[in-house]
């Protein structure tokens, strides 16, 4: 199953009822080489020590059911992977599984485990959990550990937790993370106040966001950002100088993947004036989300603009950047975001209902998505 890109599993204990867990493979397991899927890891020796967020699940009492696969060096859209395998969407398997994380969102929507880790740099843990129909978070940037995780310097990845419920996804954060507060992530949600964000998004899923939103009861207002196109091309631009000198000096292998190979010698164009010029907006679009935050405890609005393309479209060039225009600027922001599985009318695929908080309030965004999660029936 392509969904890993290795199987074991490794417990703390003899306990076999622990809850099962898949890692990325950007993330270091003790024993195993961390690859990034990618042919020009493929030798890299195995990891000395778990990161950080592995141990502490391992300490509370999670079963570890192998390493997930996912697009080359966390450095892509689609989730497709030549050498490695493409994961699974267990959505529609002509469609593409979303990336970087492709391998744990397939791996939780498929059945295999019970949850997973991916990590978010530019949208990869919301995308894939959005295009394979699970939930994923996206935390506050810096409030879950990076100790053992690549690349080791970043201004805006994030460890992140998939799973197919909102109980699992607060199971999961609980253990990755001491300071998260699960009773208030339970809480009686029904009261908070949210904004619905009008965003450049297909009409069906828009209409999904308005019905959901109204299912689950909550009067919402309707508010703008209007720096969120400028927050992403920032995002792109950080995100194109961070891999390029995390990951820029495999080129000379030769063994990169063709789109890889394309993407790092672009990134390695982006010019000092470009990152000072991305820096201005983080700082701009992050007030502007702080202070929409001061009229509500949560933003709404599509995760993807679209429902995912196939893997022949992507294949045969169909831009996908712009899959990431409603993710990528809370990357650039540093504000938690989760996706929801939503139903989309007139269709048997599942939108993303992306949830965005204040800095530091992951938990109210839990309960939000988990009172919509039961308004929906889910």
């Amino acid at each position: 199953m392509s969904a890993f890109i290795r199987e074991f599993v490794l417990r703390a204990s003899d306990n076999a009822n622990g809850p099962t867990i898949t890692i990325k493979d950007s993330i270091d397991v003790a024993g195993y080489p961390t690859t990034a899927a990618s042919r020009a890891l493929a030798d890299a020796p195995p990891s000395t020590q778990h990161a950080e967020v592995v141990q502490r699940l391992l300490d509370a009492g999670w079963q570890i059911h192998g390493k997930a696969n996912m697009h080359e060096l966390a450095f892509g859209m689609t989730g497709i992977n030549d050498f490695t395998g493409t994961p699974l969407n267990p959505q529609d398997p002509t469609r593409i599984p979303g990336g970087s994380s492709s391998g744990s969102a397939s791996a939780v929507g498929l059945g295999l485990v019970d949850a997973a880790l991916g990590t978010d740099t530019g949208g990869s843990v919301r995308g894939p959990a959005a295009c394979c129909g699970v939930i994923g978070l996206k935390p506050t940037f810096g409030r879950v550990s990076r100790a053992g995780v690549a690349p080791a310097q970043t201004t805006l990845d994030c460890v992140g937790p998939f799973a197919r419920d909102m109980r699992m996804l607060v199971a999961t954060m609980a253990a990755i993370d001491p300071g998260f507060d699960a009773d208030a992530a339970t809480r009686d949600a029904s009261a908070m106040r949210v904004a619905i964000v009008q965003v450049d998004a297909d009409g069906p899923i828009r209409a999904a966001v308005e019905a959901a939103v109204a299912r689950a009861n909550y009067d919402a207002t309707h508010i703008t950002l209007d720096a969120m196109r400028d927050a992403f091309e920032a995002g792109l631009a950080v995100i194109n100088v961070e891999t390029s000198h995390a990951f820029g000096h495999l080129v000379e292998t030769g063994k990169l993947g063709a789109d890889l190979d394309a993407r790092l010698r672009a990134a390695a164009k982006t010019t000092a004036a470009q990152l000072d010029a991305a820096e201005q907006v983080r700082a701009r679009f992050s007030a502007l989300v702080d202070e929409a935050l001061t009229h509500a405890d949560v933003l709404v609005m599509p995760t993807l603009p679209s429902l995912p393309i196939t893997i022949e479209a992507a294949r045969a060039g169909t831009p996908v950047i712009a899959m990431s225009s409603l993710i990528r600027p809370f990357n650039l922001s540093g504000h938690p975001a989760l996706s929801l599985p939503i139903p989309v009318e007139g269709s048997a695929l599942k939108a993303g209902l992306q949830i965005i908080g204040r800095k530091g309030a992951d938990e109210t965004v839990c309960a939000v998505a988990a009172h919509i999660e039961t308004a929906l029936g889910r």
